[in-house]
């Protein structure tokens, strides 16, 4: 059993190993983590050609589903940043302020978490990360904060996905699960707000943001919690969201007038002004929001963007070991109602107003797609191929291995253990919502043999899976992508930090679990 557990870890600890220990990119270490997934589900846990095939085309088709984001983003990124709109807003955010902790604040904990509402998918971190870099932060730190402060708002994010899955894999109604689900999201909040402050300055820009951080997490948490416990699950991230980004603005303004005028820290603040006014450049993620919205909250632009769906049917599938995969349906695309689709509706819109303005230089459009084809391609082949690693290792049952390892060998310390469960599940998957579906019964069942209340082990679950998600290989790639991060120094980061966070949360499933039995 040690030895299945040990050989079941592997392809992960391989990954991690090229990327932490030897800094090698996804594109190399993605395709190894990969085959030695295949070959030790092959010659150890008994997956035939029948289940290994299927495995893949799941993985393509998730694969698929993530990359149509990827590349959607890339172009949206490089549609506004040729038009000078990253530029502008560069050097018009810090006449709000010049405090690089709040900046840190407003964009990579508010902005990317109400953006993590209204779509999710690795686009705040896509879209937060290079106008960080904008702002003159390094481009590991500007990954690393949108990273870090839109990881809480993803189970109640990308209009509830994460949490109707969680419904789903347990049967429990939403009703059940909001309330512990959202304390524990709250919490996972401000711990969150503490990193983004503490990976824009250290403890220098914890203490000089304590206030607004206060501020704008308890009113993201406490809206998020009122939405979701009167049952509007789908929007609970956006409005926490863009109730913090409220008061996080307010709180600028306020001490802006309170002092007179604003800092000058940054050299953004007495440079040249660019010939593009803030309300122009803030206009295409005004679009994005704009069409998301109406896309998800408007039925007739619901509907009929959702007329062609991409699906397949797939078998039940078993090993020679008796690991029963059951049948269903692979990662349906929605082709016209995708994220990916409404970042390239956004994109054109935008490419098309900024023409009229006449603000693209000739030779604008192949600079695009050449700079989108240099950095995508690289990101497509990390994310394929950790994708298909994930899948083959869930099909051959070395995933549900993994997981019930670590529990029997927690015992009753298993509350310890619940957030870095669901944080496993959304390292090697990169999504929340499969950490759920494929830990979320399995949470719940051991909770119930340990004498858990198995409401707060679904609350770390999910809690733990949204945290895990941050440092997941999948989503780092996503987010150092746009902004030209390192990939390894990303991820070594971001793990660090989440280890933090769900040290914390684990703690207080822990000291909740101890109190209630």
């Amino acid at each position: 059993m040690l030895t299945d557990w040990f050989l079941a870890f592997l392809p992960i600890l391989l990954v991690l190993l090229l990327m932490l220990g030897l800094r090698w990119r996804g594109t190399r270490a993605g395709p190894l983590g990969w085959l030695a997934a295949v070959l030790i589900a092959v010659l150890r846990f008994g997956a035939g050609w029948e289940v290994l095939a299927w495995a893949q085309v799941k993985a393509l088709l998730l694969a698929l589903w993530v990359l149509y984001i990827i590349w959607a983003a890339l172009l949206f990124y490089r549609v506004t940043a040729e038009a000078g709109a990253v530029a502008t807003i560069g050097a018009g955010l810090p006449r709000l302020t010049s405090d690089r902790a709040l900046q840190a604040l407003l964009l990579g904990w508010a902005f990317s978490s109400f953006l993590q509402g209204v779509s999710g998918f690795g686009v705040p971190v896509a879209v937060i990360g290079p106008l960080l870099v904008g702002l003159g932060f390094p481009p590991v730190a500007a990954v690393v904060i949108p990273s870090i402060g839109h990881s809480w708002a993803v189970t109640f994010g990308s209009l509830g996905s994460s949490f109707y899955a969680l419904m789903a894999a347990t049967g429990r109604p939403g009703a059940e699960l909001a309330a512990p689900a959202a304390a524990m999201l709250g919490l996972a909040s401000l711990l969150c707000g503490i990193g983004v402050l503490w990976a824009a300055g250290g403890p220098q820009a914890l203490r000089r943001g304590i206030t607004p951080l206060l501020l704008i997490g308890l009113a993201m948490a406490g809206t998020q919690y009122l939405v979701v416990t009167h049952g509007l699950w789908s929007i609970g991230g956006m409005c926490g969201g863009l109730a913090g980004l409220g008061v996080g603005v307010a709180w600028a303004r306020w001490r802006q007038r309170r002092r007179g005028q604003p800092q000058r820290e940054h050299p953004q603040d007495t440079g040249p002004k660019p010939s593009m006014e803030l309300r122009w450049a803030l206009l295409p993620y005004g679009l994005l929001v704009a069409i998301v919205l109406a896309a998800e909250l408007v039925p007739p632009v619901h509907a009929f963007l959702g007329q062609v769906v991409l699906r397949l049917a797939t078998p039940e599938l078993t090993t020679a070991r008796g690991w029963v995969t059951p049948a269903g349906g692979a990662r349906s695309i929605n082709l016209f109602g995708h994220a990916g689709a409404l970042l390239l509706y956004t994109s054109l819109a935008t490419m098309g107003l900024y023409t009229w303005q006449g603000r693209y230089a000739p030779g604008t459009g192949r600079r695009i797609a050449r700079e989108v084809m240099r950095r995508g391609v690289p990101s497509s082949i990390g994310i394929a191929t950790m994708v298909g690693m994930a899948v083959t290792m869930g099909h051959a049952g070395m995933t549900r291995l993994l997981a019930e390892g670590i529990s029997r060998v927690a015992g009753p310390a298993f509350p310890l253990v619940s957030p870095f469960i669901g944080a496993l599940g959304a390292f090697m998957t990169g999504s929340n919502t499969n950490s759920n579906v494929v830990f979320g019964l399995l949470q719940e069942q051991v909770a119930m043999l340990v004498g858990t209340s198995p409401l707060l082990a679904l609350a770390a679950q999910t809690a733990g899976g949204a945290i895990g998600g941050m440092f997941a290989p999948a989503k780092v790639i996503v987010g150092c992508a746009p902004a030209g991060a390192d990939e390894g120094a990303t991820m070594r980061k971001t793990m660090a930090y989440g280890a933090a966070i769900l040290v914390v949360l684990a703690v207080v499933t822990a000291g909740i679990a101890t109190i209630t039995q």
